[in-house]
């Protein structure tokens, strides 16, 4: 460490005492290399850099003898998006941990019903490579905390906790100019789904092997069994952006692709999510999440378009505005 301070010392003294006898261009380059050496002993004294929001929300309405209609409704939710970034000399190690849980009761509904469910846990070890480029390395995993159900039919589920389940390993490279900004790109990307419940698995739910029948109306023959799990290899890339838009607000994005090498390569899945926070004061804010997701392996019934009621792959969208307490760091 004194080596670091010693080396910034001992050039700026040789920056004003000859001054006179240097051009600006060598002035420039011994100031850029005391600038690198400030830089590295900051890194080296402080490593690491925590930081992140924590958001709970809510909303009620009540309406008596209201003319236009309507419900009451109370609705809960919490978020937490949190990040651990290190950084010394030529490693970077930056994590993230995204969960957010929300519930809705409406009219005389005696049950909460989910609005918003997710966990995501994401980790990327980068090595200098050349200037603002990084070697890099990834591992993503989503899934979520509860059973989800097609509504107003709560007695079914059709989603649950590794059902589904997204892991996601990849190596590749990482552009990150400044710490706004990150651009990953890997060629070689395993991406693995997980159903870890039979009754989703034999259906095939988000498409995993379900069980195939010799006659469809004897369940005894199966000539293909289901799967829980499903393995995929094929390139990805992810970019993230975050930045200030004015006092007091700040949005931050990520845009997940990923395509398969062998089945369906012209085929993209897309994660697009973005988080803006409006800030009022100390504690209060208002958060505004969104969430689009297309993925052709997932078969849905489709409740909106010209194909309204028919069963396959479609866009997924989740938008979620709160306003209620909240914290930063």
């Amino acid at each position: 460490m004194k080596q670091f301070f010693l080396s910034i010392y001992l050039i700026t003294l040789s920056l004003n005492s000859f001054s006179q006898e240097v051009t600006k261009d060598d002035a420039a380059k011994l100031q850029a290399e005391t600038d690198k050496l400030i830089t590295m002993a900051a890194d080296s004294i402080k490593p690491w850099k925590l930081g992140g929001i924590i958001a709970v929300n809510g909303q009620q309405v009540s309406l008596t003898n209201w003319a236009a209609g309507g419900n009451n409704s109370i609705s809960v939710g919490g978020l937490i998006n949190v990040f651990a970034k290190y950084k010394r000399g030529n490693s970077t190690w930056d994590n993230n941990l995204e969960l957010g849980y929300g519930v809705i009761k409406q009219g005389d509904n005696k049950h909460w019903w989910k609005n918003d469910d997710k966990i995501q846990i994401t980790s990327k070890y980068g090595r200098h490579a050349y200037k603002s480029w990084y070697y890099s390395a990834l591992v993503d995993f989503k899934t979520q905390f509860a059973n989800g159900y097609n509504y107003p039919n709560d007695s079914i589920y059709i989603s649950k906790f590794m059902a589904p389940g997204y892991g996601l390993a990849a190596i590749g490279f990482d552009y990150k100019p400044n710490t706004h900004f990150s651009f990953f790109v890997s060629p070689l990307t395993g991406k693995f789904t997980f159903v870890n419940d039979a009754q989703l698995a034999k259906v095939g739910a988000f498409g995993v092997q379900k069980n195939e029948y010799l006659d469809p109306n004897d369940p005894t023959k199966i000539t293909t069994k289901y799967k829980t799990h499903r393995e995929e290899f094929g390139a990805y890339i992810k970019m993230q952006y975050q930045t200030k838009v004015m006092e007091n607000i700040t949005f931050q994005t990520v845009v997940e692709l990923f395509t398969n090498y062998v089945t369906n390569p012209g085929n993209i899945d897309v994660n697009w999510t973005t988080l803006t926070t409006f800030k009022v004061n100390k504690f209060i804010s208002a958060t505004l999440a969104t969430q689009l997701i297309y993925d052709d392996d997932i078969k849905l019934l489709r409740s909106a378009g010209d194909q309204k009621g028919t069963i396959g792959p479609d866009i997924q969208f989740k938008q979620v505005l709160g306003v209620g307490l909240n914290y930063k760091f």
